[in-house]
């Protein structure tokens, strides 16, 4: 399996922005995709049937809508687990359709998470990085 499983979790997982002061209003982060594959994918039926319990609905129709996609189903449907048009539509969204390239923003800080090649940079600069660790050090001074 290649590195582009990642964003393809993203899209059922929440994922939310982990810079300082940023709250539970950074989620979900805002896709943005410059570069979008579709990549055929063996139907696993019982694969998809254990993720649709984790799928955050809301973060996933968001990124749907931002890639077009008109396919997918708005919530999960009774029965689900034998239900082979509902899994193989879901089975696409989650398995393959690739985010190559693009952007992930925090919609409370706007900060941009950089994608490539299929993989997101969620790193923090060398500046924020330095004002993490000096404003660490001050909190510690306070309290020794």
């Amino acid at each position: 399996m290649d590195f582009v499983f990642i964003l393809k979790v993203l899209k059922s997982f929440p994922w939310s922005s982990h810079v300082r002061g940023v709250g539970p209003r950074g989620f979900p982060l805002r896709l943005q995709a410059t570069e979008v594959r579709i990549n055929p994918v063996e139907f696993n039926p019982d694969f998809i049937v254990r993720m649709i319990p984790k799928v955050e609905w809301a973060a996933l129709l968001e990124a749907a809508d931002t890639l077009h996609l008109i396919q997918v189903p708005k919530e999960p449907i009774q029965g689900y687990e034998h239900n082979e048009e509902f899994l193989r539509k879901m089975h696409h969204v989650l398995l393959e359709v690739e985010v190559l390239e693009g952007t992930l923003q925090c919609p409370e800080s706007g900060r941009l998470f950089p994608i490539s090649r299929g993989i997101p940079n969620m790193l923090l600069s060398d500046e924020e990085t330095e004002i993490l660790i000096y404003l660490k050090k001050k909190k510690k001074k306070k309290l020794s």
